[in-house]
Order: structure tokens, then sequence, then C-alpha cells
């Protein structure tokens, strides 16, 4: 096995041991199981009315009761709760080794920085692809359980398209939480700068610049941003930052201060 094969299976070691990504694959089903509810409520109005301020509030959100309803709203979980959950998980992966105590050992290993680095990266992009995937299985179980209508192949293969894309892009523009949970030796300073992302994200978005913000644009490639579309300058201005992200990352862990 390789250095960074070594480096993998020594992250995943650590990942399966933690409740961590098992809590991450509940928060995304209890996602799922709220979209299903809201279905169910959206459908059945009578029942609605028994369940009080809970059903009220489904009716005001103004879901439609079918497949693009539905998908619909699990881009928008996507959008906006994937961005927190996944800056959970970069804060964790490269926090967590400060906030224990266990970065000094981990950087007196025979192996290099960079490629303790990239398994972790490759740990995250796994994990979170796999969330990603999770969410999207349960989002249609839900909708198939329903028996929503307007269920077609193309609807719901351009719906979970979206959403994927929406997941994969936020893998992208969220590579700079890796050097904040870095330099900032542990949990609080990514969850901040999370925090932060989705504030700005928002004001972009009611400015009308979500498609030049990087943490705006997995709302409009989930289709959440009127009149706002991704162009080629878009996507490279993503891939620039995410890119940027991965390489203060690595310089730091290289850098004097991550032993310090």
């Amino acid at each position: 096995m390789t250095g960074a094969g070594v480096g993998l299976a020594v992250e995943w070691r650590k990942a399966r041991r933690s409740s961590v990504p098992t809590v991450t694959a509940g928060v995304f089903a209890f996602a799922a199981g709220v979209e299903a509810l809201f279905m169910f409520i959206a459908a059945h109005p009578d029942t609605a009315k028994t369940l009080g301020l809970v059903g009220q509030k489904a009716q005001l959100a103004g879901l439609a009761p079918d497949w693009p309803g539905l998908l619909d709203f699990a881009a928008q979980v996507m959008a906006v709760g994937g961005l927190m959950i996944f800056a959970f998980c970069c804060a964790w992966v490269f926090g967590r080794e400060f906030a224990d105590g266990t970065a000094r050992y981990l950087l007196a290993l025979p192996i290099s920085r960079g490629r303790v680095v990239a398994a972790k990266l490759w740990l995250l992009l796994i994990w979170c692809a796999a969330l990603a995937v999770w969410f999207v299985g349960l989002t249609l179980a839900a909708g198939a359980l329903l028996h929503l209508p307007g269920g077609g192949a193309d609807v719901i293969v351009t719906g979970s398209l979206r959403v994927l894309l929406a997941a994969g892009l936020q893998c992208v523009v969220l590579t700079p939480i890796a050097l904040v949970a870095s330099a900032g030796r542990g949990y609080l300073p990514p969850i901040a700068t999370a925090l932060g992302m989705v504030v700005l994200a928002q004001v972009a978005g009611a400015l009308g610049w979500a498609a030049a913000v990087p943490w705006a644009m997995p709302a409009v490639a989930a289709g959440l941003v009127p009149g706002a579309t991704l162009g080629p300058g878009s996507l490279v201005a993503a891939g620039v930052w995410g890119l940027a992200g991965v390489v203060g990352t690595l310089l730091w862990w290289r850098s004097g201060d991550a032993g310090a």
C-alpha cells in the first residue's frame, strides 16, 4: 500500500470508530423525514388542520405535493443545511487533531505532511459524497412511499442531479474551512466561518450576486435563485476558490506553525 493509501486507511479508521459520521447521516435522515412529513401534510390538508401549528407552517411553505415539489425541497435542504453539515465534517476532520492534542503525534510520523492533508481531503470528499447520495436516496424513497404524482423519469433524474450538483459545489467551495480549522486549531473557528458563509450567501442572493459568490453558487445550481445561472466564469471562480483552500491548507501544514 502506498503512503497515500496508508494515510487514507488511517483516516478512515478514525472516522469509522467515531460516532460523528453516524450523527451526520442521522441529520440528513431527519431532514428527509421532515420532507416526507411536509409532503404528506401538503397532500392531506384535512390532516394538517389537526396538527395545529406544524400543519399551518407546512401549508404556508407553499410546497406542491408532487415529485417536483419534493425535489425542490431537497435542493433547498442541500443548498443551505448541507453547507453547514459539510463544514462540520471538514472542521472535525482537520480540527479534531488539535482539539484532541493528537496533532503533534501525527506530525511526528514518517509520512509527509502533504500526504496527511491529501488523506484528510480524500476522506472528506468520500464522506460528503456518501452523505449526498444517502440523502438523495432517502428523498426518493420518501417520494415512492408517499406515491407522489408527477414522477416521470426525467423529473426524478433532473431533480436528483440538481441536489447532487449543489453538494458537489459545496465540497469545492468549502475547502478553505480546512485551512481555518487547522490554523484555528479546533472546531469553533471553522464553524463560525461556515455561519458567516451562510450569511454572505444570503446577502449575495438578495443583491443578485449569487452567481459570483462561491458560497451562494450551490443554491444557484439547485435552482433556488430566480434568474441566476452558473456560467463558465462562475465555475472557474469556484474551482479557483477551492484550489486556494487546498493549497493554503497544504502550505500551513508544511509550515512551522503546524508543529508549534
